[in-house]
C-alpha cells in the first residue's frame, strides 16, 4: 500500500492511495478462511466448503468489504502519522471508477482541508466585567402583581352589562356545519375568556357586546389546518346563549394567594420571586459576560482557516436568515441562497471562535457527561409537549441531533473554563442597565 502526497498549499492536502492487486488477494484470502469455519452450503458440512467456492459464492461482497477495509486503514495510518485533522470529511474518489476491474490495482484520491495549528491562548489577559443586579422591592411587587393578575377571579356584572374584551362569559353552545350539528361540536355552562384565543379565531370577538339572555349567532370558518380533517376549511355556526358576564378581579396579595402558588405564605412567595428574578437576571448577565469573552477572544488569536470550513458555515448562515426573513417558507425548494460578504465575515468569526474554544476544550479534556446530555435532551424535549418520547427516539438514533445538542454545552463549559482564569471583577448594576446590555447584544 502507497501514499503519495500530490497537494499540499496552505491548509489543503492532496493524497493518493494505492492498495495494489496482490494486497487486495490477500486480504480477500484472509476473509475467506475466516469465514469458512461457520459457513455451510449444501453438499458439504459446516466448516469444510472448499475456498474456491466460497470465493466464487460470496467473493464480490468481500472483495467491497476488503477493499473499503484497505482504504479506510490507510487513510487512518496517514492521519496516526501526519496528525492532521480534517475540518471536514475528506474527499475520496476512485480513479477508476466504474471501469475498475478485478485483478487492478486500487488507486484512490483523498483531498480535504487540515484543521490548522492554533495558538496558546492566554487566558488571564482577559479582562470581563460579571453584572450582577439584586432583585429590589419594586421588581418584586411588580411580579407579584402579575401573579395576582394571572390567578383572577371572576364577578358577575351588573344585570344588563355588556361583555367586554377580557370578560369572562358563560355559554351554552351548539355547533352546526351545512345545518348539521356536528360531534364535539356543543357544550354547557362553558366559561370562555374574550380575548383568550381559545375558541377559533372570530368566534371570541362576535360575543362582545352580548348580554345574560343573549341568542347569539357566531359564524366562523375552520383554519385549512385545523386536526380534525372534517371540519377543515368549513364554515360553521354556533348557536349561543349567554347565561352569564363577569368582569375580571385580580386576587389579592395576601398569603391566600401565595398558597395558591405552593407557599407557606406572602414572605415566603416574595422570597421565591426574588430567587427566580435573580437567576433570570444571572442568565442575563452571564450571555453578556460571554459575548464580551468572544469579542475579546476573537481579536486575540488569529490563524489561518480551512475554506471549506467558512463556505460551510456562511451557507448555513445565509439559509438561516433567509427562513427568519420568510417564516412562511419552511421548505427547502427556495433555490439557491446567494451568501453575501456579510454572511462571509460573520462566517469568519464563528470558525475562528469555534476552532478555537474546540481547541482548549480538547486541551483541557472537558467532555460532556452523560447527565449533561440528558439534561441537554430534555430541556429540548419541552418544546414538543405531548411528543417527548418520540424527540427522546428521534435523538437516540440521530447523531447529528446529538452533536446539536452537545455542542452548546461543550461551548459553556469551555468558557467557564476560560472565565475562571480571566481577570473578571464583579460589578452591581440596576435591572434597566442590565436589559440595555442584553438589547445591545442583538444590535451586534
Amino acid at each position: 500500500m502507497q501514499v503519495t502526497e500530490t497537494l499540499n498549499e496552505g491548509l489543503k492536502r492532496g493524497y493518493t492511495i494505492t492498495v495494489t492487486a496482490a494486497e487486495l488477494d490477500a486480504k480477500v484470502q484472509a476473509k475467506l478462511i475466516e469465514a469458512q469455519p461457520e459457513v455451510e452450503i449444501k453438499g458439504f458440512r459446516k466448516g469444510k466448503v472448499p475456498l474456491a467456492i466460497l470465493k466464487k459464492q460470496f467473493g464480490q461482497r468481500i472483495l467491497g468489504d476488503a477493499m473499503q477495509e484497505a482504504i479506510d486503514g490507510a487513510m487512518k495510518d496517514h492521519f496516526d502519522k501526519t496528525g492532521d485533522r480534517p475540518a471536514l470529511q475528506p474527499d475520496v474518489k476512485m480513479v477508476d471508477g466504474e471501469n475498475w476491474k478485478e485483478g487492478q490495482d486500487v488507486v484512490v484520491e483523498m483531498t480535504y482541508d487540515a484543521l490548522p495549528p492554533i495558538p496558546e491562548l492566554d487566558a488571564s489577559k482577559v479582562k470581563l466585567d460579571r453584572l450582577i443586579v439584586k432583585a429590589d422591592d419594586k421588581a418584586i411587587d411588580e411580579a407579584l402583581e402579575n401573579l395576582a393578575g394571572s390567578a383572577k377571579d371572576f364577578d358577575d356584572r351588573k344585570k344588563g352589562a355588556k361583555a367586554k374584551d377580557g370578560d369572562q362569559v358563560v355559554i351554552d353552545f351548539k355547533g352546526s356545519v351545512d345545518g348539521e350539528l356536528f360531534e364535539g361540536g356543543s357544550g354547557e355552562d362553558y366559561p370562555l375568556v374574550l380575548g383568550s384565543k381559545s375558541f377559533i379565531p372570530g368566534f371570541e370577538d362576535q360575543l362582545i357586546g352580548a348580554k345574560v339572555g343573549d341568542e347569539v349567532s357566531v359564524n366562523v370558518t375552520f383554519p385549512e389546518s385545523y386536526g380534525a380533517a372534517h371540519l377543515a376549511g368549513k364554515a360553521a355556526v354556533f348557536a349561543c346563549t349567554v347565561k352569564a358576564v363577569k368582569e375580571p378581579k385580580p386576587a389579592e396579595i395576601n398569603d391566600e394567594l401565595a398558597k395558591k402558588f405552593g407557599a407557606e405564605d406572602l414572605a415566603a412567595l416574595k422570597s421565591q420571586i426574588a430567587e427566580r428574578l435573580e437567576a433570570e437576571y444571572k442568565g442575563a448577565a452571564r450571555a453578556v459576560l460571554k459575548r464580551s469573552l468572544l469579542d475579546q477572544l476573537d481579536g486575540m488569536v488569529t490563524f489561518e482557516l480551512p475554506a471549506n470550513l467558512v463556505e460551510a458555515e456562511a451557507g448555513q448562515i445565509a439559509h438561516q436568515l433567509y427562513h427568519e426573513e420568510h417564516p412562511d417558507d419552511h421548505g427547502h425548494n427556495h433555490g439557491s441562497i446567494e451568501t453575501t460578504e456579510e454572511h462571509k465575515t460573520l462566517a469568519v468569526r464563528r470558525v475562528r471562535l469555534g476552532l478555537l474554544l474546540a481547541e482548549i476544550g480538547r486541551k483541557a479534556e472537558i467532555t460532556v457527561s452523560d447527565a449533561e446530555m440528558t439534561q441537554a435532551v430534555l430541556a429540548a424535549a419541552r418544546q414538543y409537549p405531548g411528543q417527548e418520547r418520540q424527540f427522546f427516539e428521534f435523538v437516540q438514533k440521530n447523531a447529528q441531533m446529538q452533536q446539536q445538542l452537545r455542542a452548546p454545552v461543550f461551548e459553556d463549559k469551555v468558557v467557564d473554563h476560560i472565565v475562571a482564569q480571566a481577570k473578571v471583577t464583579d460589578k452591581e448594576i440596576s435591572k434597566e442597565a442590565l436589559q440595555k446590555a442584553v438589547e445591545a447584544l442583538d444590535e451586534m
